[in-house]
Protein backbone atom coordinates (compact mmCIF):
# COMPACT_ATOMS: atom_id res chain seq x y z
CA UNK A 1 0.00 0.00 0.00
CA UNK A 2 1.34 3.42 -0.91
CA UNK A 3 0.79 6.21 1.57
CA UNK A 4 0.84 9.73 0.20
CA UNK A 5 2.02 12.38 2.61
CA UNK A 6 1.29 16.05 2.44
CA UNK A 7 3.74 18.08 0.37
CA UNK A 8 5.19 19.89 3.39
CA UNK A 9 5.91 16.66 5.26
CA UNK A 10 7.47 15.11 2.13
CA UNK A 11 9.89 18.03 1.81
CA UNK A 12 10.78 17.83 5.51
CA UNK A 13 11.58 14.13 5.34
CA UNK A 14 13.64 14.64 2.18
CA UNK A 15 15.62 17.36 3.91
CA UNK A 16 16.26 15.13 6.94
CA UNK A 17 17.51 12.32 4.73
CA UNK A 18 19.81 14.69 2.90
CA UNK A 19 21.28 15.98 6.18
CA UNK A 20 21.67 12.40 7.47
CA UNK A 21 23.71 11.29 4.48
CA UNK A 22 25.70 14.50 4.50
CA UNK A 23 26.69 13.99 8.12
CA UNK A 24 27.56 10.34 7.54
CA UNK A 25 29.79 11.32 4.64
CA UNK A 26 31.74 13.71 6.84
CA UNK A 27 32.49 11.27 9.62
CA UNK A 28 35.59 10.04 7.78
CA UNK A 29 38.08 11.53 5.36
CA UNK A 30 37.48 10.81 1.76
CA UNK A 31 40.10 8.62 0.15
CA UNK A 32 42.34 10.13 -2.48
CA UNK A 33 42.90 6.82 -4.16
CA UNK A 34 45.80 4.35 -4.05
CA UNK A 35 49.04 5.82 -2.70
CA UNK A 36 51.74 6.33 -5.31
CA UNK A 37 54.61 3.94 -4.58
CA UNK A 38 56.10 3.87 -8.08
CA UNK A 39 59.47 5.64 -8.52
CA UNK A 40 60.00 8.09 -11.37
CA UNK A 41 60.67 6.65 -14.82
CA UNK A 42 63.25 7.96 -17.28
CA UNK A 43 61.63 8.54 -20.67
CA UNK A 44 64.60 10.01 -22.54
CA UNK A 45 68.33 10.84 -22.18
CA UNK A 46 70.21 13.37 -24.31
CA UNK A 47 72.85 12.27 -25.28
CA UNK A 48 71.88 8.64 -24.81
CA UNK A 49 73.28 6.88 -21.70
CA UNK A 50 76.45 4.89 -22.47
CA UNK A 51 77.25 7.12 -25.44
CA UNK A 52 80.68 6.86 -27.05
CA UNK A 53 82.74 9.62 -28.68
CA UNK A 54 80.99 12.00 -26.30
CA UNK A 55 81.65 15.70 -27.01
CA UNK A 56 78.66 17.52 -25.55
CA UNK A 57 78.81 20.06 -22.73
CA UNK A 58 75.24 19.44 -21.60
CA UNK A 59 73.26 16.36 -20.58
CA UNK A 60 69.50 16.21 -20.12
CA UNK A 61 67.60 13.38 -18.42
CA UNK A 62 63.81 13.46 -18.82
CA UNK A 63 61.34 11.87 -16.37
CA UNK A 64 57.65 11.01 -16.53
CA UNK A 65 56.87 13.16 -13.47
CA UNK A 66 58.26 15.97 -11.39
CA UNK A 67 61.40 15.01 -9.45
CA UNK A 68 63.68 16.66 -6.92
CA UNK A 69 67.32 16.11 -5.99
CA UNK A 70 67.88 15.36 -2.29
CA UNK A 71 71.31 15.60 -0.61
CA UNK A 72 72.96 15.70 -4.02
CA UNK A 73 76.30 16.96 -2.66
CA UNK A 74 76.57 13.88 -0.42
CA UNK A 75 75.04 11.37 -2.82
CA UNK A 76 76.57 12.26 -6.20
CA UNK A 77 79.85 10.60 -7.16
CA UNK A 78 81.51 11.69 -10.42
CA UNK A 79 84.27 9.42 -11.62
CA UNK A 80 86.77 10.67 -12.70
CA UNK A 81 86.22 13.90 -10.71
CA UNK A 82 85.60 17.08 -12.68
CA UNK A 83 87.19 20.43 -11.97
CA UNK A 84 85.38 22.75 -12.09
CA UNK A 85 82.34 20.88 -10.87
CA UNK A 86 79.42 20.57 -13.31
CA UNK A 87 76.25 22.57 -12.69
CA UNK A 88 73.32 20.25 -11.99
CA UNK A 89 69.66 21.31 -11.80
CA UNK A 90 67.07 21.29 -10.31
CA UNK A 91 68.38 22.39 -6.92
CA UNK A 92 65.76 23.23 -4.30
CA UNK A 93 62.88 22.94 -6.75
CA UNK A 94 61.01 20.33 -8.78
CA UNK A 95 61.38 19.59 -12.47
CA UNK A 96 60.80 16.84 -14.99
CA UNK A 97 64.34 17.30 -16.32
CA UNK A 98 67.79 16.88 -14.76
CA UNK A 99 70.26 19.11 -16.57
CA UNK A 100 74.02 18.63 -16.27
CA UNK A 101 76.23 21.43 -17.62
CA UNK A 102 79.87 20.38 -17.99
CA UNK A 103 82.57 23.05 -17.62
CA UNK A 104 85.63 20.80 -17.27
CA UNK A 105 87.84 19.87 -20.22
CA UNK A 106 87.17 16.16 -20.57
CA UNK A 107 90.06 13.72 -20.82
CA UNK A 108 90.41 11.94 -24.17
CA UNK A 109 89.50 8.25 -24.47
CA UNK A 110 88.10 8.20 -20.95
CA UNK A 111 84.91 6.77 -19.48
CA UNK A 112 82.97 9.05 -17.12
CA UNK A 113 80.24 8.00 -14.71
CA UNK A 114 77.71 10.10 -12.78
CA UNK A 115 76.41 8.00 -9.86
CA UNK A 116 73.41 9.74 -8.30
CA UNK A 117 73.02 7.29 -5.39
CA UNK A 118 69.59 7.78 -3.82
CA UNK A 119 69.32 11.50 -4.56
CA UNK A 120 66.55 11.31 -7.20
CA UNK A 121 63.01 11.32 -5.75
CA UNK A 122 59.56 12.07 -7.09
CA UNK A 123 58.24 15.38 -5.85
CA UNK A 124 55.00 14.20 -4.21
CA UNK A 125 55.64 10.94 -2.36
CA UNK A 126 59.44 10.88 -2.17
CA UNK A 127 59.73 7.58 -4.08
CA UNK A 128 63.41 7.06 -4.86
CA UNK A 129 64.90 6.25 -8.25
CA UNK A 130 67.84 4.32 -6.78
CA UNK A 131 71.47 4.23 -7.93
CA UNK A 132 71.00 5.86 -11.31
CA UNK A 133 74.24 6.02 -13.28
CA UNK A 134 74.85 8.07 -16.37
CA UNK A 135 77.91 6.84 -18.26
CA UNK A 136 79.67 8.08 -21.36
CA UNK A 137 83.04 7.75 -23.06
CA UNK A 138 85.04 10.41 -24.86
CA UNK A 139 86.58 7.61 -26.90
CA UNK A 140 85.24 4.80 -29.09
CA UNK A 141 84.59 2.30 -26.24
CA UNK A 142 83.06 2.20 -22.77
CA UNK A 143 85.49 0.88 -20.16
CA UNK A 144 83.73 -2.04 -18.49
CA UNK A 145 86.11 -3.41 -15.85
CA UNK A 146 85.52 -3.08 -12.10
CA UNK A 147 87.12 -3.52 -8.69
CA UNK A 148 85.34 -4.37 -5.44
CA UNK A 149 86.02 -5.05 -1.80
CA UNK A 150 85.36 -4.15 1.81
CA UNK A 151 86.47 -1.26 4.03
CA UNK A 152 86.59 -1.73 7.80
CA UNK A 153 87.85 0.46 10.62
CA UNK A 154 91.18 -0.79 11.94
CA UNK A 155 90.49 0.09 15.59
CA UNK A 156 86.78 0.79 16.05
CA UNK A 157 84.06 -1.84 15.97
CA UNK A 158 81.79 0.20 13.71
CA UNK A 159 82.83 1.60 10.34
CA UNK A 160 81.43 4.91 9.14
CA UNK A 161 79.19 4.97 6.09
CA UNK A 162 79.96 6.62 2.77
CA UNK A 163 83.69 5.99 2.76
CA UNK A 164 85.09 7.16 -0.59
CA UNK A 165 87.29 4.61 -2.38
CA UNK A 166 89.91 5.83 -4.86
CA UNK A 167 91.98 4.53 -7.74
CA UNK A 168 95.03 6.52 -8.82
CA UNK A 169 96.46 5.43 -12.17
CA UNK A 170 100.09 4.30 -12.16
CA UNK A 171 101.70 6.17 -15.05
CA UNK A 172 104.79 8.29 -15.70
CA UNK A 173 103.47 11.11 -13.48
CA UNK A 174 102.73 8.93 -10.44
CA UNK A 175 104.40 9.33 -7.06
CA UNK A 176 103.33 8.35 -3.55
CA UNK A 177 102.38 11.91 -2.58
CA UNK A 178 99.76 12.09 -5.34
CA UNK A 179 96.95 11.39 -2.83
CA UNK A 180 97.73 14.65 -0.99
CA UNK A 181 97.29 16.95 -3.99
CA UNK A 182 95.54 15.25 -6.89
CA UNK A 183 92.07 13.75 -7.20
CA UNK A 184 91.90 10.07 -8.20
CA UNK A 185 91.19 8.69 -11.63
CA UNK A 186 88.18 6.70 -10.38
CA UNK A 187 85.97 7.05 -7.30
CA UNK A 188 83.50 4.76 -5.56
CA UNK A 189 81.71 4.83 -2.21
CA UNK A 190 80.89 2.18 0.38
CA UNK A 191 77.34 1.02 0.98
CA UNK A 192 75.62 0.36 4.31
CA UNK A 193 77.58 -2.91 4.64
CA UNK A 194 80.91 -1.15 4.03
CA UNK A 195 81.26 -2.85 0.64
CA UNK A 196 82.31 -0.99 -2.49
CA UNK A 197 82.46 -1.47 -6.23
CA UNK A 198 84.03 0.89 -8.75
CA UNK A 199 82.84 0.24 -12.30
CA UNK A 200 83.75 1.39 -15.81
CA UNK A 201 87.49 1.16 -15.23
CA UNK A 202 90.04 0.66 -17.96
CA UNK A 203 92.73 -2.00 -17.69
CA UNK A 204 95.94 -0.96 -15.93
CA UNK A 205 97.75 -0.64 -12.62
CA UNK A 206 96.33 1.49 -9.81
CA UNK A 207 96.92 2.63 -6.24
CA UNK A 208 93.87 1.64 -4.20
CA UNK A 209 93.03 3.87 -1.22
CA UNK A 210 90.00 4.89 0.83
CA UNK A 211 89.27 8.05 2.82
CA UNK A 212 86.87 9.00 5.59
CA UNK A 213 86.87 12.72 4.89
CA UNK A 214 85.83 15.64 7.03
CA UNK A 215 85.77 17.92 3.99
CA UNK A 216 85.02 15.95 0.85
CA UNK A 217 87.63 16.90 -1.74
CA UNK A 218 89.02 13.41 -2.54
CA UNK A 219 92.54 14.28 -1.35
CA UNK A 220 94.19 13.12 1.87
CA UNK A 221 94.20 15.74 4.63
CA UNK A 222 96.35 13.99 7.21
CA UNK A 223 95.22 16.05 10.22
CA UNK A 224 91.52 15.44 9.56
CA UNK A 225 90.97 12.29 7.48
CA UNK A 226 91.17 8.57 8.09
CA UNK A 227 92.90 6.55 5.38
CA UNK A 228 93.10 2.96 4.18
CA UNK A 229 95.43 1.74 1.47
CA UNK A 230 96.69 -1.37 -0.25
CA UNK A 231 100.44 -1.62 0.07
CA UNK A 232 100.83 -3.14 -3.39
CA UNK A 233 99.36 -1.80 -6.61
CA UNK A 234 96.27 -3.53 -7.97
CA UNK A 235 96.16 -4.73 -11.55
CA UNK A 236 92.86 -4.44 -13.41
CA UNK A 237 91.23 -6.74 -14.47
CA UNK A 238 91.22 -8.55 -11.14
CA UNK A 239 88.83 -11.00 -9.51
CA UNK A 240 90.17 -10.23 -6.00
CA UNK A 241 87.86 -8.67 -3.42
CA UNK A 242 90.17 -6.28 -1.55
CA UNK A 243 89.89 -5.68 2.21
CA UNK A 244 91.30 -2.39 3.49
CA UNK A 245 91.70 -1.18 7.09
CA UNK A 246 90.79 2.43 7.81
CA UNK A 247 92.87 4.33 10.39
CA UNK A 248 93.69 7.81 11.67
CA UNK A 249 97.35 8.31 10.93
CA UNK A 250 99.36 9.80 13.75
CA UNK A 251 101.12 12.85 12.37
CA UNK A 252 104.89 12.93 12.21
CA UNK A 253 106.47 15.00 14.95
CA UNK A 254 106.53 18.67 14.10
CA UNK A 255 107.45 21.58 16.31
CA UNK A 256 104.82 24.30 15.88
CA UNK A 257 105.73 27.31 18.03
CA UNK A 258 107.00 28.49 21.40
CA UNK A 259 105.73 31.36 23.51
CA UNK A 260 105.75 32.59 27.07
CA UNK A 261 102.62 31.48 28.95
CA UNK A 262 103.39 32.78 32.46
CA UNK A 263 106.28 34.20 34.42
CA UNK A 264 108.95 31.52 34.26
CA UNK A 265 106.97 29.21 31.93
CA UNK A 266 107.48 28.73 28.18
CA UNK A 267 105.04 26.58 26.22
CA UNK A 268 106.31 24.56 23.24
CA UNK A 269 103.50 23.48 20.92
CA UNK A 270 103.92 20.44 18.70
CA UNK A 271 102.18 17.88 16.50
CA UNK A 272 102.65 14.13 16.64
CA UNK A 273 104.63 12.07 19.15
CA UNK A 274 106.82 14.24 21.45
CA UNK A 275 108.65 11.30 23.07
CA UNK A 276 111.94 12.13 21.32
CA UNK A 277 111.52 15.91 21.65
CA UNK A 278 114.34 17.69 23.47
CA UNK A 279 114.47 21.35 24.46
CA UNK A 280 117.83 23.00 25.15
CA UNK A 281 118.28 26.59 26.30
CA UNK A 282 121.27 28.08 24.45
CA UNK A 283 121.18 31.68 25.71
CA UNK A 284 124.08 32.55 28.02
CA UNK A 285 121.64 33.21 30.84
CA UNK A 286 120.79 29.48 31.05
CA UNK A 287 124.15 28.88 32.75
CA UNK A 288 122.57 30.34 35.91
CA UNK A 289 119.03 28.96 35.50
CA UNK A 290 117.34 25.74 36.55
CA UNK A 291 114.80 24.23 34.14
CA UNK A 292 112.23 21.45 34.21
CA UNK A 293 109.71 20.20 31.63
CA UNK A 294 106.22 18.77 31.98
CA UNK A 295 103.44 17.72 29.61
CA UNK A 296 100.38 19.96 29.55
CA UNK A 297 97.30 17.78 30.24
CA UNK A 298 95.02 17.31 27.24
CA UNK A 299 97.09 19.67 25.08
CA UNK A 300 99.89 19.20 22.56
CA UNK A 301 102.15 21.45 24.61
CA UNK A 302 105.34 20.82 26.54
CA UNK A 303 105.93 23.29 29.36
CA UNK A 304 109.44 24.42 30.23
CA UNK A 305 109.69 25.84 33.74
CA UNK A 306 112.49 28.30 34.52
CA UNK A 307 113.91 29.17 37.94
CA UNK A 308 114.29 31.88 39.02
CA UNK A 309 111.19 33.33 37.42
CA UNK A 310 112.51 36.88 37.20
CA UNK A 311 114.61 37.27 34.07
CA UNK A 312 116.70 40.26 33.09
CA UNK A 313 116.59 39.50 29.36
CA UNK A 314 114.06 40.39 26.66
CA UNK A 315 114.27 37.04 24.90
CA UNK A 316 115.48 33.47 25.26
CA UNK A 317 117.11 31.29 22.62
CA UNK A 318 116.28 27.57 22.43
CA UNK A 319 117.11 24.53 20.35
CA UNK A 320 114.24 22.11 19.78
CA UNK A 321 115.58 18.72 18.72
CA UNK A 322 113.85 15.59 17.45
CA UNK A 323 116.04 12.81 16.13
CA UNK A 324 117.85 14.45 13.20
CA UNK A 325 115.73 17.64 13.11
CA UNK A 326 116.78 20.82 14.90
CA UNK A 327 114.99 24.16 15.17
CA UNK A 328 116.46 27.29 16.70
CA UNK A 329 113.75 29.35 18.41
CA UNK A 330 113.82 32.85 19.82
CA UNK A 331 111.12 33.48 22.46
CA UNK A 332 110.43 37.03 23.56
CA UNK A 333 109.76 37.48 27.29
CA UNK A 334 107.87 40.05 29.28
CA UNK A 335 106.53 40.59 32.77
CA UNK A 336 103.61 38.20 33.35
CA UNK A 337 101.69 36.75 36.30
CA UNK A 338 103.11 33.80 38.22
CA UNK A 339 101.34 30.44 38.03
CA UNK A 340 99.54 29.61 41.29
CA UNK A 341 100.16 26.27 42.98
CA UNK A 342 96.84 24.39 43.00
CA UNK A 343 95.87 20.74 43.51
CA UNK A 344 92.98 18.52 42.47
CA UNK A 345 92.06 14.86 43.01
CA UNK A 346 91.86 12.87 39.78
CA UNK A 347 89.22 10.56 41.31
CA UNK A 348 87.59 10.31 44.73
CA UNK A 349 85.70 7.06 44.04
CA UNK A 350 88.32 4.35 44.56
CA UNK A 351 88.42 0.64 43.85
CA UNK A 352 90.44 -1.74 45.99
CA UNK A 353 94.08 -1.58 44.92
CA UNK A 354 93.75 1.90 43.38
CA UNK A 355 96.04 4.80 44.14
CA UNK A 356 94.69 8.13 45.31
CA UNK A 357 96.09 10.52 42.68
CA UNK A 358 96.62 14.26 43.10
CA UNK A 359 97.34 16.57 40.17
CA UNK A 360 99.30 19.82 40.64
CA UNK A 361 99.52 22.92 38.46
CA UNK A 362 103.32 23.16 38.88
CA UNK A 363 105.86 20.28 38.93
CA UNK A 364 106.48 18.83 42.39
CA UNK A 365 110.09 18.17 43.37
CA UNK A 366 109.68 17.00 46.98
CA UNK A 367 107.02 15.36 49.19
CA UNK A 368 106.89 14.86 52.95
CA UNK A 369 104.94 11.67 53.80
CA UNK A 370 104.87 12.60 57.51
CA UNK A 371 102.48 15.44 56.70
CA UNK A 372 99.80 13.11 55.34
CA UNK A 373 96.83 12.12 57.53
CA UNK A 374 94.23 9.54 56.49
CA UNK A 375 91.21 8.71 58.67
CA UNK A 376 88.46 6.23 57.75
CA UNK A 377 84.79 6.44 58.67
CA UNK A 378 85.51 4.77 62.03
CA UNK A 379 88.12 7.45 62.87
CA UNK A 380 90.96 4.95 62.47
CA UNK A 381 94.26 6.38 61.22
CA UNK A 382 95.60 4.66 58.11
CA UNK A 383 99.26 4.25 57.17
CA UNK A 384 100.20 5.43 53.68
CA UNK A 385 102.99 5.89 51.15
CA UNK A 386 103.36 9.20 49.29
CA UNK A 387 105.44 9.58 46.11
CA UNK A 388 105.85 11.65 42.97
CA UNK A 389 104.65 9.82 39.86
CA UNK A 390 107.58 8.35 37.89
CA UNK A 391 106.24 9.60 34.54
CA UNK A 392 104.41 12.79 35.50
CA UNK A 393 106.10 15.35 37.74
CA UNK A 394 102.76 17.14 38.10
CA UNK A 395 101.12 14.09 39.72
CA UNK A 396 101.50 12.71 43.25
CA UNK A 397 100.37 9.20 44.21
CA UNK A 398 99.10 8.18 47.62
CA UNK A 399 98.97 4.47 48.37
CA UNK A 400 97.08 3.10 51.39
CA UNK A 401 95.05 0.01 52.29
CA UNK A 402 91.45 0.28 51.13
CA UNK A 403 88.48 -1.59 52.53
CA UNK A 404 85.18 -2.02 50.80
CA UNK A 405 82.21 0.24 51.59
CA UNK A 406 84.28 2.79 53.44
CA UNK A 407 84.83 6.54 53.53
CA UNK A 408 88.17 8.27 53.96
CA UNK A 409 89.28 11.78 54.81
CA UNK A 410 92.66 12.61 53.33
CA UNK A 411 94.53 15.63 54.69
CA UNK A 412 97.83 17.04 53.48
CA UNK A 413 99.34 19.42 56.00
CA UNK A 414 101.34 22.49 54.92
CA UNK A 415 104.69 21.42 53.53
CA UNK A 416 103.53 18.02 52.27
CA UNK A 417 104.37 19.20 48.72
CA UNK A 418 107.12 21.49 47.51
CA UNK A 419 106.98 22.69 43.92
CA UNK A 420 109.74 23.61 41.48
CA UNK A 421 109.85 27.18 42.80
CA UNK A 422 109.96 26.17 46.45
CA UNK A 423 106.30 26.93 47.14
CA UNK A 424 104.48 24.77 49.68
CA UNK A 425 100.87 23.71 49.81
CA UNK A 426 98.35 25.05 52.28
CA UNK A 427 96.26 22.53 54.20
CA UNK A 428 94.45 20.30 51.67
CA UNK A 429 91.40 18.18 52.50
CA UNK A 430 89.88 15.52 50.25
CA UNK A 431 87.14 12.95 50.72
CA UNK A 432 87.31 9.53 49.10
CA UNK A 433 85.16 6.43 49.24
CA UNK A 434 84.92 2.79 48.22
CA UNK A 435 81.89 0.68 47.31
CA UNK A 436 80.87 -2.81 48.38
CA UNK A 437 82.64 -5.52 46.42
CA UNK A 438 79.22 -6.97 45.64
CA UNK A 439 78.47 -3.86 43.57
CA UNK A 440 81.12 -4.92 41.03
CA UNK A 441 81.51 -7.85 38.69
CA UNK A 442 84.59 -9.89 37.74
CA UNK A 443 85.62 -11.33 34.39
CA UNK A 444 88.00 -14.12 33.35
CA UNK A 445 88.89 -14.36 29.65
CA UNK A 446 90.21 -17.53 28.02
CA UNK A 447 92.04 -16.51 24.84
CA UNK A 448 92.49 -18.67 21.77
CA UNK A 449 94.12 -18.12 18.36
CA UNK A 450 96.33 -15.56 20.06
CA UNK A 451 99.89 -14.42 19.43
CA UNK A 452 101.76 -12.42 22.05
CA UNK A 453 102.19 -9.79 23.31
CA UNK A 454 98.55 -8.67 23.40
CA UNK A 455 96.80 -5.66 24.86
CA UNK A 456 93.35 -6.79 25.99
CA UNK A 457 90.84 -4.01 26.63
CA UNK A 458 87.36 -3.70 28.11
CA UNK A 459 85.48 -1.02 26.13
CA UNK A 460 82.34 0.76 27.32
CA UNK A 461 79.34 1.40 25.06
CA UNK A 462 80.60 4.96 24.38
CA UNK A 463 83.98 3.67 23.21
CA UNK A 464 86.07 4.48 26.30
CA UNK A 465 88.69 2.03 27.58
CA UNK A 466 87.57 1.08 31.10
CA UNK A 467 90.31 -1.46 31.81
CA UNK A 468 93.22 -3.07 29.98
CA UNK A 469 95.84 -5.74 30.52
CA UNK A 470 99.06 -6.56 28.69
CA UNK A 471 99.31 -10.32 28.15
CA UNK A 472 102.62 -11.98 27.28
CA UNK A 473 101.75 -15.66 27.55
CA UNK A 474 98.91 -18.13 27.14
CA UNK A 475 96.95 -17.90 30.37
CA UNK A 476 93.55 -16.65 31.56
CA UNK A 477 93.18 -12.86 31.77
CA UNK A 478 91.34 -11.56 34.83
CA UNK A 479 89.56 -8.22 35.15
CA UNK A 480 88.53 -7.46 38.71
CA UNK A 481 85.95 -4.99 40.06
CA UNK A 482 84.29 -3.92 36.84
CA UNK A 483 81.29 -1.62 37.03
CA UNK A 484 78.05 -3.34 35.94
CA UNK A 485 77.09 -2.67 32.34
CA UNK A 486 77.58 -3.77 28.74
CA UNK A 487 81.07 -3.88 27.27
CA UNK A 488 83.00 -4.80 24.16
CA UNK A 489 86.19 -6.84 24.38
CA UNK A 490 89.08 -5.80 22.16
CA UNK A 491 92.55 -7.26 21.67
CA UNK A 492 95.45 -5.38 20.06
CA UNK A 493 98.33 -7.39 18.63
CA UNK A 494 101.25 -5.35 19.98
CA UNK A 495 103.91 -6.47 17.50
CA UNK A 496 106.44 -3.75 18.37
CA UNK A 497 105.93 -4.36 22.11
CA UNK A 498 105.49 -0.68 22.97
CA UNK A 499 102.35 -1.20 25.06
CA UNK A 500 99.97 0.79 22.85
CA UNK A 501 98.00 0.58 19.60
CA UNK A 502 99.91 1.88 16.58
CA UNK A 503 98.09 3.11 13.53
CA UNK A 504 99.59 2.80 10.07
CA UNK A 505 101.58 5.24 7.99
CA UNK A 506 100.80 5.72 4.32
CA UNK A 507 104.13 7.09 3.08
CA UNK A 508 106.09 4.48 5.05
CA UNK A 509 103.72 1.78 3.76
CA UNK A 510 103.03 0.58 7.29
CA UNK A 511 99.63 -0.97 7.96
CA UNK A 512 97.88 -0.51 11.34
CA UNK A 513 98.35 -3.13 14.04
CA UNK A 514 95.90 -5.99 13.98
CA UNK A 515 92.84 -5.61 16.22
CA UNK A 516 90.27 -8.25 17.12
CA UNK A 517 86.86 -7.86 18.78
CA UNK A 518 84.84 -10.49 20.60
CA UNK A 519 81.69 -11.27 18.61
CA UNK A 520 79.26 -10.85 21.50
CA UNK A 521 78.56 -7.87 23.74
CA UNK A 522 79.62 -8.70 27.28
CA UNK A 523 77.26 -7.98 30.17
CA UNK A 524 78.88 -7.50 33.57
CA UNK A 525 76.51 -8.01 36.50
CA UNK A 526 77.01 -6.85 40.07
CA UNK A 527 78.19 -9.68 42.32
CA UNK A 528 78.82 -12.06 39.40
CA UNK A 529 82.00 -13.81 38.30
CA UNK A 530 81.93 -14.37 34.53
CA UNK A 531 84.11 -16.65 32.42
CA UNK A 532 84.21 -15.98 28.66
CA UNK A 533 86.02 -17.57 25.72
CA UNK A 534 87.56 -15.08 23.30
CA UNK A 535 88.58 -16.39 19.86
CA UNK A 536 90.77 -13.76 18.23
CA UNK A 537 90.25 -13.07 14.56
CA UNK A 538 90.49 -10.14 12.14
Amino acid sequence: MIVLLPMGRRISILLLCTLFFFNCANRGTASGGIKDIIPPIIIKEEPQNFSINFSSDEIKIYFNEYIKLKNLQKQLIISPPMDPQPEITPMGSASKIITIKIYDTLQPNSTYAFNFGNSIEDNNEGNTFPFYRYVFSTGPTIDSLSVSGLISDALELETSEKISVHLHEIDSTYNDSIIFKQKPKYIGVTDSLSKFIISNIKAGQYLLTALEEENINYTFQQKKDKIAFRSKFVTIPSDTAYVLKLFKQRPEFKFVRARQLAQGRIGFGYEGDPSSMQIKGISDVFDSLAVMTSKEPNKDTLNLWIRPRELKVDSLLFEVLDKEKKDTINVRTSKMKNDSLTFSALSTSLKLGNLFKISSSIPIIEVDPSKTIIIDQDSIYIDSHLSIDELKNTQVNLKFDLNEDNRYKVTFMPGAFIDFYGNQNDTLNFNANTKKLSSYGNLRLNLSNATYPLIVQIISANGKVKSEKTVNESKPVDFINLDPGEYFIRAIFDLNKNGRYDAGNYLKKVQPERVSYAKEILEIRAGWDSVEDFFLED
